[in-house]
C-alpha cells in the first residue's frame, strides 16, 4: 500500500471519529448538530477535499424501496467519486478509511453506507442513535454491497476554498463559502 493512499484512509478515518456523537438527522450533514449515514460521508468528504462532487437531491428515508427498477443510485454515486475496492464485503477485510455499503434486503439497491476503522469496526449513522463505532459484525458483513476508497489527490475543479453545505430542514438548506 502506498504511503499516500494509507494517508487518505488514516484522514478519513480521522474525519469520520471527528463525528462520533453527533445526533441523527435526516438529510442533515453538519457536524455535532446532525446527519445520517450519508451526511456522514459527505461531511467526511468535505473535510477531506472541501466542496462537495455534487449536490445531494432531496430523498425520503424509503428512498432506495422506491428508486426506479434497475438503479442504486448511492453504489452509482460512489462509484462516480470513489475508487471500488474488488470483491465482495464479506469476504474482505476493509482498511481504515474505507466507504462501506449495504443494502437491508437483497432485491433492493444499497440504502446505507458508514466508514471502516480497519480493525473489524466502522463509523456510522442511523435513525435513533448518534454517529457511533460499532463493530462490523457478521450481519453487517452479509448485507454489503460494496467496499470503496476514497481517491487520492481528488480536486474541485470550480471551488479553491472549502465549501459545507447546511441543511435546516429536509427542503431547506444553503451553501457556505469562504470570502476573503
Amino acid at each position: 500500500m502506498s504511503a499516500m493512499r494509507r494517508d487518505i484512509g488514516a484522514a478519513a478515518l480521522g474525519e469520520a471519529r471527528l463525528w462520533l456523537g453527533t445526533p441523527y438527522r435526516h438529510q442533515a450533514s453538519l457536524r455535532g448538530v446532525g446527519c445520517d449515514c450519508l451526511g456522514l460521508l459527505r461531511g467526511v468528504w468535505r473535510g477531506l477535499y472541501g466542496a462537495e462532487p455534487e449536490v445531494v437531491p432531496p430523498y425520503s428515508g424509503t428512498w432506495a424501496e422506491s428508486a426506479a427498477p434497475g438503479t442504486d443510485p448511492l453504489t452509482e454515486a460512489a462509484l462516480r467519486h470513489l475508487v471500488p475496492v474488488p470483491g465482495p464485503l464479506a469476504e474482505a477485510a476493509p482498511r481504515a478509511g474505507d466507504v462501506l455499503l449495504f443494502a437491508f434486503r437483497r432485491h433492493l439497491p444499497a440504502r446505507h453506507c458508514a466508514i471502516a476503522t480497519g480493525d473489524g469496526a466502522m463509523i456510522h449513522a442511523h435513525d435513533g442513535a448518534c454517529v457511533a463505532e460499532v463493530a462490523l459484525t457478521g450481519w453487517w458483513r452479509r448485507h454489503g454491497t460494496g467496499v470503496f476508497r476514497f481517491p487520492v489527490g481528488w480536486s474541485d475543479p470550480i471551488h479553491d476554498e472549502p465549501v459545507a453545505t447546511v441543511s435546516f430542514t429536509p427542503k431547506a438548506s444553503m451553501t457556505l463559502r469562504t470570502v476573503s
